[in-house]
């Protein structure tokens, strides 16, 4: 398989619900063919930005199983869905994912230990987890915040790179020098590291670091998509599109991910900001959807004079 498979912008996608909650199929396909008009090298589905500890396990996979079919072959396509506690159960779901269709599975990095348990414990959950998936199937690792943070030990990135099942980390560490450690563990293997923080983006770039994966592509995936193809050849707007990437980051704090939704709704591929993995009734009468309309507006300009408009 191509090392160079899992690089570029990997959107962590959104789930649309309609007003009763549900799934809304019609949203998620207009969502899909966004993105991927939009340049993006791969789709992450079934994630936290997903809802997916607010989807059971038959909603999980029926929503990546739609998403792989409209995505068709456009660009690669992992899934997580791994949000179960007991190991049997991990096992199933990502068994479960791994006949979705997709590229890759990924495991989320808190479901390996519980909190207070040691290093050694994630890694002896991480090789059982690994032998159950078929061979053929991609492995990655994301550091998910939810329920709790669990960052990587140099062990099991170093463990990763070594196995030749693992392409893909979305790495959530936010520090550039443990980004650049990481690097180095995983230089010469299939191991990619997909960096989810804005402010650190272009640096990990310079650094050797060959993807992003965070939720500020739900907005304008276009301008990471810029970013990651031209911060070599064009470093001058790269160093300012980075300083105004990373100040619109700050957004994600405005209630993710209904500030996301809000946005997808203005721009007519969602029908609500329907959430459940919180109560989005009362945003739009906040602050937050002018915060969301100034950083929209200012990244529209970004894009004229990228000359992508």
């Amino acid at each position: 398989m191509s090392q160079q498979k899992y690089v570029g912008v990997w959107p962590v996608m959104l789930t649309p619900f309609d007003t009763k909650g549900e799934i809304d199929w019609a949203s998620l396909e207009r969502l899909v063919d966004w993105y991927i008009d939009a340049g993006v090298h791969g789709l992450f589905a079934a994630c936290q930005s997903s809802e997916m500890f607010y989807l059971s396990d038959e909603e999980t996979q029926a929503l990546t199983r739609f998403i792989v079919e409209k995505a068709d072959g456009r660009v690669p396509v992992v899934a997580s869905g791994h949000t179960a506690t007991a190991l049997s159960q991990q096992k199933e779901q990502l068994q479960a994912m791994a006949s979705t269709g997709v590229d890759g599975v990924i495991m989320i990095s808190n479901r390996l230990a519980q909190v207070g348990e040691s290093d050694d414990k994630a890694l002896e959950t991480l090789q059982s987890l690994t032998h159950a998936v078929p061979k053929e199937i991609d492995l990655g690792i994301y550091e998910c915040p939810y329920p709790y943070k669990r960052l990587l030990s140099e062990e099991i990135v170093e463990w990763c790179a070594q196995s030749n099942r693992f392409t893909f980390i979305k790495d959530t560490c936010c520090s550039l020098p443990l980004i650049e450690r990481r690097l180095a563990l995983s230089k010469g293997s299939r191991l990619h590291l997909a960096n989810a923080n804005s402010q650190t983006l272009l640096a990990s770039f310079q650094a050797g670091c060959q993807a992003y994966s965070g939720v500020m592509a739900n907005f304008h995936p276009e301008l990471y998509v810029w970013l990651y193809e031209n911060w070599q050849d064009k470093p001058e707007q790269a160093a300012l599109l980075a300083d105004y990437l990373s100040t619109a980051a700050m957004t994600e704090t405005l209630d993710y991910p209904a500030c996301a939704k809000y946005h997808q709704r203005l721009i007519g591929n969602f029908a609500t900001l329907v959430c459940r993995s919180r109560n989005s009734s009362q945003f739009e009468n906040s602050f937050f959807p002018s915060a969301v309309n100034s950083m929209t507006a200012l990244g529209e300009n970004m894009k004229k004079w990228l000359s992508l408009n």
